[in-house]
């Protein structure tokens, strides 16, 4: 009798696992740092805004009364266990935001474009664009409160901007003719042109100050973190490289 035969996956290289090492390497070290400063400007800056929208969502605050509303209630007040989830969640989401990011570093590498801390700020502009101001442009960041579509239709809107813009970043850095830069075009376009749901009717018990506020605050602490997140993962991912290179010399 003959022994049945199993298919056994060949083992990774050592120049596989030393690129997997350093994409997770680079992306968590740059992803932590990042998130962990994204996370403190929205404490500071764009929390506020969120607490005070949630009392006019409850109607502890209305501002169509009678009587004028103070625009600056007191929402001080320090809470260990929701900031300390807040930074948590940030730090875990720019980690994988930074999986992203630093993968398509290690892609343009290959194709022989050099990364490096500098480089990766338009890389975190480039982020910035896909995945804030692009869907941002047509579905605004909303407080609570305010008159919604639906939240699957948004999800799927949202999801191909990012998608189409992402593409079309990359057409645009590495494209080499009109072609992929007439692409890119279409791309960054279509979906504003398609247009986002919007709700059948505007209502709602925030004031239009407070909502266009936290937009603004909302894409001013997105970019610093993009930014700060291609810098850290254009540092990382070319330290990362030295590192290995003097192991193997």
């Amino acid at each position: 009798m003959t022994r049945p035969t199993t298919c056994a996956t060949p083992p990774a290289s050592p120049a596989t696992r030393q690129m997997f090492t350093r994409i997770l390497t680079s992306a968590v070290f740059a992803g932590a740092a990042a998130g962990l400063i994204a996370a403190l400007l929205q404490l500071a800056f764009v929390q506020p805004v969120l607490l005070h929208a949630e009392l006019y969502e409850t109607g502890e605050l209305v501002h169509f009364g009678a009587d004028a509303v103070s625009a600056h209630p007191d929402i001080s007040g320090f809470d260990p266990m929701r900031n300390g989830l807040s930074i948590l969640f940030s730090m875990l989401t720019y980690v994988g935001f930074a999986l992203v990011m630093v993968a398509a570093m290690s892609l343009a590498e290959r194709q022989g474009h050099m990364v490096s801390g500098r480089s990766g700020l338009l890389w975190g502009l480039a982020g910035f664009i896909a995945f804030h101001f692009a869907p941002g442009l047509t579905l605004a960041p909303e407080v609570p409160g305010v008159a919604a579509a639906d939240v699957g239709e948004r999800q799927i809107w949202w999801s191909a901007t990012v998608a189409s813009a992402a593409i079309a970043m990359w057409l645009i850095a590495f494209g080499r003719n009109w072609v992929a830069w007439g692409g890119a075009i279409v791309l960054l376009l279509a979906p504003h042109v398609i247009g986002a749901p919007e709700p059948d009717v505007f209502s709602g018990p925030v004031p239009t100050e407070i909502g266009a506020l936290f937009a603004a605050r909302a894409f001013g602490a997105g970019l610093a973190g993009w930014v700060l997140l291609g810098c850290f993962s254009g540092y990382f991912w070319q330290h990362e490289g030295e590192r290995l290179k003097m192991q193997t010399a």
